[in-house]
């Protein structure tokens, strides 16, 4: 009888997968927006940024833990997503050392400083980016399409000028590297759903709040060419399906994931159409990742038997 009792800890239920095959998945999801984005920069140098910001961050953390004498954690590839999700959110035109030094930060700084994959407080990537818009607000917001330097649609969009919402779904337009293909950006989303590691909880309650706030908010009404742009620019899809949908940084609760995606979703469409900036995803994810510790506290079921009324 002894034989057949096996005392453990917690959790009873284990799943296959890793960090690392985790990790791996999410950078097979993102290929398809990385190679459309430096085919569709192939004149600037998109694919040297894409290339020097990843490895980055991979170097980031292995120096790191090899001078701490800390467990070398580079193959769990956690490392390879932020650099490549801080390459796919930067201006094909930055300079390459600008793409370096954000990874440097994302690693070390929002990272590994607060304790590693598990413990960081806001997506390291997204992080790292607004550091840079800080830093090198020009650079950041500089955009080049074709050898030509211009505004991108959302911006256009706010100043009231008329935008080609196919060439955006397309990609065809001015923007970073990996914000411009929403085709490209749904493909690996597809991916994403399909091997289960995301579901549509987050992404799904981020969009569709966002809409109905612009449908309320906008000034345009029911006119879905302009709620289209919106849904089609400023990284909107690669912050909803990549970057908020982050396991450390978003709400375990399901309740709490629905509440964390109306939060995504007002806040985007607040800094959109009220805000300076005609964009808004970045800092909307960052602040919704500070309020996911009181999202859960609010939103944890309460243990069988207990908090009941009396």
């Amino acid at each position: 009888m002894n034989n057949k009792l096996k005392v453990s800890s917690s959790p009873h239920v284990r799943d296959k997968a890793t960090t690392g095959s985790i990790m791996l998945m999410v950078v097979i999801a993102l290929l398809p927006a990385t190679f459309f984005g430096i085919y569709n920069f192939r004149h600037e140098h998109a694919w040297l940024l894409v290339l020097v910001t990843t490895a980055a961050a991979v170097l980031t953390e292995y120096i790191y833990e090899r001078a701490l004498h800390k467990p070398i954690t580079v193959r769990d590839c956690s490392a390879l997503v932020t650099g490549l999700l801080l390459a796919l959110n930067l201006p094909p035109t930055l300079p390459v050392w600008m793409g370096a030094l954000g990874s440097i930060f994302a690693i070390l700084v929002v990272k590994q400083l607060f304790g590693g994959l598990g413990q960081n407080f806001m997506n390291p990537a997204l992080g790292a980016r607004c550091f840079l818009l800080i830093c090198f607000t020009g650079r950041m917001t500089t955009f080049t399409y074709d050898t030509v330097t211009g505004a991108t649609p959302l911006a256009a969009l706010k100043a009231g000028e008329s935008v080609d919402t196919m060439s955006m779904l397309l990609g065809n337009t001015a923007g970073t590297i990996g914000e411009t293909s929403v085709i490209a950006l749904l493909a690996g989303a597809i991916i994403l759903l399909w091997t289960g590691i995301i579901d549509l909880r987050i992404p799904g309650t981020y969009i569709v709040t966002f809409v109905v706030f612009i449908l309320l908010f906008g000034g345009h009404g029911f006119d879905l060419q302009y709620v289209t742009a919106h849904l089609c620019g400023g990284g909107l899809m690669l912050g909803a399906w990549f970057m908020a949908t982050d396991y450390v940084t978003s709400p375990i609760t399901k309740r709490g994931q629905i509440v964390y995606g109306i939060c995504l979703g007002i806040l985007t469409g607040l800094f959109r159409l009220f805000g300076g900036s005609a964009e808004g995803v970045s800092y909307a994810i960052i602040i919704s990742n500070l309020l996911v510790p009181l999202v859960e506290k609010v939103t944890l079921p309460k243990p069988f038997g207990k908090g009941g009324e009396k």
